[in-house]
């Protein structure tokens, strides 16, 4: 038989209210201990340092926009690496459609460093070493610098020291809609040191200091002044140095 007297319903609110209250607060210091104890682990390996294999940072919509390792990790929505939308967006550019989507499978996309993707998962900006290839064929060689592309993906400007046959470049580059050269600043290190602007029909102006049989000039001679080819064919020199 149970002799208690029945427990006054407000008195039983006011209890669990407490009980809620008392475990709130020791939930609080729980979630505090484990914040601190974190904190701690991180700062036991270094202060100053965050050691990560790869870093993706998200938009308000989810999407992959700047991917940061070495290399780089691989995001969902990038175009570059989903050669179904490289079908669909880039390959009916070219005369061949299929010629293309095979050289495609020898393009680099990888990179060591920081590449920023616009809301298409359009590579925009890419700095590191070494660079991907442009949409549109393979560099001559590895790049470590910036490039920047349009919103369908095309290179339009580069800065960057190239490695080609052992020796180096610096390049400033910037490029046409097509992700074709427009404008070159160059300098190498077999002494070529020059401006080459590109034209219509395989026309180039080249202005600056060349060796002998250099690809820049298309002369025979070396040059220190200016060339104007059109066609593979010279039209005009203007030359400081040399025969001519």
């Amino acid at each position: 038989m149970n002799n208690s007297a029945p427990l006054d319903p407000q008195i039983a609110l006011d209890q669990l209210r407490r009980q809620v209250r008392n475990l709130t607060y020791l939930v609080g210091i729980l979630g505090s201990g484990l914040i601190v104890l974190t904190v701690g682990a991180f700062r036991q390996s270094s202060p100053a340092i965050i050691r990560a294999r790869g870093i993706i940072i998200e938009d308000p919509a989810g999407r992959d926009r700047i991917l940061i390792g070495a290399p780089i990790p691989f995001a969902k929505n990038r175009v570059r690496t989903d050669t179904a939308r490289v079908a669909q967006l880039w390959a009916g550019r070219f005369p061949n459609r299929a010629q293309y989507m095979d050289y495609y499978k020898g393009y680099r996309h990888t990179m060591d460093g920081l590449l920023v993707l616009d809301g298409n998962g359009i590579d925009r900006v890419a700095l590191g070493d070494s660079v991907p290839d442009p949409n549109v064929g393979k560099r001559i060689g590895p790049s470590t610098g910036i490039v920047i592309n349009d919103q369908e993906g095309f290179e339009r400007s580069g800065y960057g020291l190239l490695t080609v046959n052992g020796q180096y470049r610096v390049v400033l580059g910037l490029d046409s809609k097509r992700g074709t050269e427009g404008l070159a600043l160059a300098l190498r290190d077999d002494g070529a040191v020059g401006l080459s602007v590109y034209g219509n029909n395989h026309s180039v102006a080249f202005l600056g200091n060349a060796p002998a049989n250099d690809p820049s000039t298309g002369v025979a001679d070396s040059v220190f002044g200016f060339v104007l080819r059109q066609g593979g064919e010279v039209k005009h020199i203007v030359n400081a140095v040399g025969p001519r």
